[in-house]
């Protein structure tokens, strides 16, 4: 019986980018594929939409230090079925991590998460904008 596969411009780099992924992951040398993610800037805030099928909201941990925003995900493993011999595995791992850099102006005390259909996404709204200040030098 013939496998149906996402066909792609690059099929074959494609698959093989994945296949080394996996290896290297499998032995601990580099990370697993990430999630994709979209960041953008809507009227006064940022937006981060992250794809993440599978995952319930307890499964989520969003952290935000330093102006870098972490996004960790962890879930229990399906166990495997030995009958199952897989021709394309493409899903996201059991567990993930993504990290992005945040711009100064970033309102940390008022991030808003929503969760729903398979996207995290993140409202960063912008800091008030701060003014410059003129500051008298005074005698001692």
């Amino acid at each position: 019986m013939p496998v149906l596969e996402k066909w792609t411009p690059f099929r074959e780099l494609d698959l093989f980018d994945r296949r080394m992924r996996r290896f290297f992951s499998d032995l601990g040398v580099a990370p697993a594929i990430a999630p994709a993610a979209d960041i953008y800037e809507s009227g006064g805030e940022y937006v981060v939409e992250l794809e993440v099928p599978g995952y319930d909201e307890q499964d989520l941990d969003i952290e935000l230090t330093d102006h870098t925003l972490t996004i960790k995900g962890e879930r229990m493993e399906e166990k495997e079925k030995k009958d199952k011999d897989i021709r394309l595995h493409e899903r996201l791992e059991s567990s993930f991590q993504r990290s992005f850099e945040l711009p100064a102006e970033v309102d940390s005390s008022h991030v808003k998460a929503e969760y729903g259909k398979g996207v995290l996404t993140l409202h960063l709204p912008k800091a008030a904008e701060a003014k410059p200040t003129k500051i008298e030098i005074g005698k001692p």
